[in-house]
């Protein structure tokens, strides 16, 4: 596959990479995620104003550089390689990309929020029962007066703790399909249990009782909202890919390195033909993890199908090569591959978690089994 990036999108590349390299320290990072508030919110600024990147693939109408997917592919996998846990898939990616196709006053000026850094959005769609299934909805929004008024609860959502707006889905009693209420953080109703996930980055459990919201926060026509949930979901797994890929070049390559020092038998490992076997299924599985990825991030514009059967397979590829390469990457080390000192175990546990964002391995393959069948 030809995939060459332009003379702009090498120098945003370069940027972010430099940026991250000179600014973003993983032990550090590690310290805000376990014992601090999960995030470093100077960073999360300093993305904004000082590199620019929560507005590389946003228009310019709002503040952004009308950039595309292939920004948000370049950004989204060097901030896999330096293992980044501020919100910028949920915030940059899903709720942005739910912004701009609501449109209307309200949405613009939350988007000039996001390239500006002030807001931070998180998405509250799954529930118990639901899977991964965005269409399967039982919390509820009715009028009272001119305000509307949410009740349910959502499971899972991820950055909820950090976050300024919630996007919330439920369905209405006049509308068949699925609408999208945007409620700010702190309003009277809304509970949220927070907890730290597997991969060190926070996620909430939320209950909405009667949680009392304008008439402007619905964003959208009522229960019209299901398309624009779908493409999000799929612009999600093109994002969390891209980020895997970065966090598979990065244990390759520390794999690899440290195959070269570790010496048993008086020579290095990396001499038993064996592990260099392994090494190089690693380096396949990651290669056509690439390609897939490279080939979803093309198909987000084209029609609905055709993107949905790309995102499946990404998905589905990612799922498998994650799996492989982090664990080999901690057999390869040893018993020092799960501990606090090496960034292998924290590798691995976010490609652990990425397996089963927006849909597990094996549901990705049904769901493209599904989408090409005659």
């Amino acid at each position: 596959m030809d995939f060459e990036y332009t003379a702009e999108q090498q120098l945003l590349r370069d940027t972010v990479t430099e940026f991250l390299a000179a600014r973003y320290d993983l032990e550090k990072s590690r310290a805000a995620a376990r014992i601090g508030i999960g995030w470093q919110p100077e960073i999360w600024h300093a993305f904004a104003t000082e590199v620019g990147i929560l507005g590389a693939a946003l228009p310019e109408q709002v503040g952004g550089f009308d950039g595309g997917p292939i920004e948000t592919l370049i950004i989204a996998e060097a901030f896999g390689g330096a293992l980044v846990v501020e919100p910028y898939v949920d915030t940059v990616v899903v709720g942005a990309g739910l912004l701009r196709r609501a449109g209307g006053a309200r949405a613009e000026e939350l988007l000039r929020g996001i390239v500006s850094g002030e807001v931070i959005t998180a998405l509250a769609a799954l529930e118990a029962d639901s899977g991964y299934n965005l269409a399967k909805v039982s919390t509820t929004a009715r009028r009272d007066g001119d305000d509307w008024v949410l009740d349910g609860a959502k499971t899972v959502v991820t950055s909820a703790p950090l976050a300024t707006h919630l996007l919330v889905t439920a369905r209405t009693p006049d509308a068949d399909g699925v609408s999208l209420f945007l409620v700010e953080a702190g309003t009277a109703g809304l509970t949220l249990h927070s907890y730290r996930t597997i991969d060190e980055r926070r996620a909430a459990d939320i209950t909405l009782d009667g949680v009392r919201i304008p008439a402007d926060a619905l964003l959208g026509s009522e229960g019209a909202a299901d398309d624009s949930l779908a493409t999000a979901a799929d612009e999600a797994i093109a994002a969390i890919s891209a980020e895997a890929i970065g966090a598979m070049r990065r244990v390759l390559a520390d794999t690899v390195d440290y195959a070269k020092q570790r010496r048993q038998f008086g020579v290095p490992i990396a001499s038993f033909q064996v592990l260099q076997h392994r090494m190089v299924d690693m380096y396949f599985e990651l290669e056509q993890a690439v390609a897939a990825t490279y080939l979803v991030t093309l198909k987000l514009g084209a029609p609905k199908q055709e993107r949905a059967r790309a995102a499946a397979a990404a998905k589905a590829t990612i799922g498998r090569a994650a799996r492989f390469l982090g664990q080999s990457a901690v057999q390869l080390h040893g018993a020092m591959g799960m501990t606090e000192e090496l960034a292998i175990g924290h590798f691995f546990k976010r490609l652990t978690a990425i397996q089963f964002e927006w849909g597990t391995t094996d549901q990705h393959i049904a769901r493209y089994a599904a989408l090409t069948r005659p």
